[in-house]
């Protein structure tokens, strides 16, 4: 099965979307029951990630954090003032891969797929790809 491009418009400078009901309806589209899916993030600015879906206080935190680890004022070299979004992107990362066993994302009680926006607002694209046992 070929990649399929999803569009995922953001709000705001940086924010986490939850994207695992968009995973959960391609693979029933996909038709995938056992094997992974991937989901790619073609961005230096943007990155995925599995956490915590019941608080939304857990993103946020995550998104505080990184931002008071990681400001966006600082003396960074790149001048286009998003050093701090190319370095968060990096160390949360573009791509994942999560098993699908019965149709289903084999996904802990608590997760969910995030993407992470670091350097928004934006039209981002993201892609998933579907790989059978």
């Amino acid at each position: 099965m070929r990649a399929e491009e999803f569009s995922i418009k953001t709000n705001c400078r940086e924010e986490m979307i939850n994207i695992t009901d968009l995973a959960l309806n391609y693979i029933k589209k996909s038709g995938l029951i056992d094997g992974i899916v991937t989901v790619f993030i073609p961005h230096t600015t943007a990155a995925v990630t599995i956490n915590e879906n019941a608080d939304p206080d857990v993103t946020r935190d995550i998104i505080y954090k990184l931002a008071k680890e990681f400001p966006q004022k600082e003396t960074y070299m790149h001048s286009e003032g998003n050093s701090d979004a190319h370095i968060k992107s990096s160390l949360v990362g573009p791509s994942l891969q999560v098993i699908v066993s019965g149709g289903n994302l084999l996904l802990g009680t608590w997760q969910g797929i995030y993407f992470c926006e670091f350097d928004g607002p934006r039209t981002r694209k993201l892609y998933l790809k579907a790989i059978s046992d």
